[in-house]
């Protein structure tokens, strides 16, 4: 069973085209998205239109859930003001542009989902099974804490833009990293396999190119803050 994940899209839809096309030659059986189709870049309803398409099952993310309930924040917990800000901006645009069936579906999506494939059992959840936006971050306190008290065999997350893999004695965590607004220090698009065969478990992490520079000047030419384009552009938060 050969499981794609991709996770925070951010409505960037250049590269979702590419990593889609790139899961198509790897021989996959199921593609799950951790959420967070929305935000920052600026084809909201082009990337939400395509997941839906293509019939992806998708976990909700914060973001997800701020434009789809139309709130006042998007819950990604900034501790610089400035940064905060420019989520706000990109919130307010965001609610703005996206469509009334689209947020509909936003609000349809479930929390998190439970899967048993090869005998093991998989929940896939944003950003931890207690919150929607915990940061799990690879050797963090919280993700030692959330995989203590985890009770099923693989945990799959995103929601911290950065792709890893890691035992928690028997149990394995997963971050699918970010398939459009990447902050591992360069743009390419990230997403992850995980290939469960016999009494194997084996995460494979891809980086697919795309032309980020088409998503960094619609960002710029629609007024939205100039640090998401250099994100793309970088790779760097």
């Amino acid at each position: 069973m050969r499981i794609a994940v991709i996770a925070d899209i951010h409505s960037n839809i250049f590269s979702l085209n590419e990593v889609l096309l790139d899961i198509d030659n790897r021989n996959i059986d199921l593609v799950v998205c951790m959420g967070d189709l929305v935000g920052y870049a600026t084809y909201p309803n082009e990337v939400i239109n395509t997941i839906r398409e293509n019939k992806i099952l998708t976990i909700k993310g914060n973001y997800d859930e701020a434009v789809g309930e139309e709130l006042m924040i998007c819950g990604c917990d900034y501790p610089d003001p400035k940064d905060a800000e420019n989520a706000g901006l990109s919130l307010n645009w965001t609610i703005d542009e996206t469509s009334d069936d689209n947020k509909e579906f936003l609000k349809s999506l479930p929390k998190e989902v439970k899967m048993t494939f090869e005998g093991r059992t998989i929940l896939f959840v944003h950003g931890s099974p207690r919150r929607i936006n915990e940061y799990l971050k690879e050797n963090s306190t919280e993700a030692e804490e959330v995989m203590r008290d985890f009770e099923a065999d693989i945990l799959v997350c995103g929601h911290t833009h950065k792709p890893y893999f890691k035992m928690y004695g028997n149990k394995m965590l997963v971050n699918a990293g970010s398939a459009g607004k990447p902050k591992t220090g360069n743009p390419k698009a990230n997403y992850v396999v995980i290939d469960l065969k016999d009494e194997t478990i084996n995460v494979e992490i891809h980086e697919v190119e795309y032309d980020f520079e088409q998503t960094a000047m619609a960002i710029e030419a629609n007024g939205l803050p100039k640090e998401f384009a250099e994100i793309i552009r970088t790779g760097k938060a």
